[in-house]
């Protein structure tokens, strides 16, 4: 499985961005999805996913009610929609697939199968 992800850029604080993930090559639609951030000198943390069974969705504490994180099967694409961003929120964005058809979403890197090769998202005062 392949996955493209886009939509970072530079945006001032408060502003909001939505990025996109598309997969090719397998059964996304039976996978979770998940997108993960790494800023310059720290881990990479989770930030949300989606399961596919269901459809319930996960996030991160400090993204809450900022963030909302969809997926559209029919198109293989998961969506990240990010509001009233903050400096904080400054990172490479990486999506991330679980094949496991697990029945919720883990916020474990080394749960996920499959990445993309991110996309910068910059955040501005």
């Amino acid at each position: 499985v392949q996955l493209q992800a886009s939509g970072g850029g530079l945006v001032q604080a408060g502003g909001s961005l939505r990025l996109s993930c598309t997969a090719s090559g397998g059964t996304s639609s039976r996978y979770t999805m998940g997108w993960f951030r790494q800023a310059p000198g720290k881990e990479r943390e989770f930030v949300a996913a989606v399961n596919w069974r269901d459809g319930s969705t996960y996030y991160r504490e400090s993204v809450k009610g900022r963030f909302t994180i969809s997926r559209d099967n029919a198109k293989n694409t998961v969506y990240l929609q990010m509001n009233s961003l903050e400096r904080e929120d400054t990172a490479v964005y990486h999506c991330t697939a679980d094949r496991s058809h697990r029945t919720w979403a883990s916020v474990r890197r080394a749960t996920y199968d499959y990445w993309g090769q991110g996309t910068q998202v910059t955040v501005s005062s």
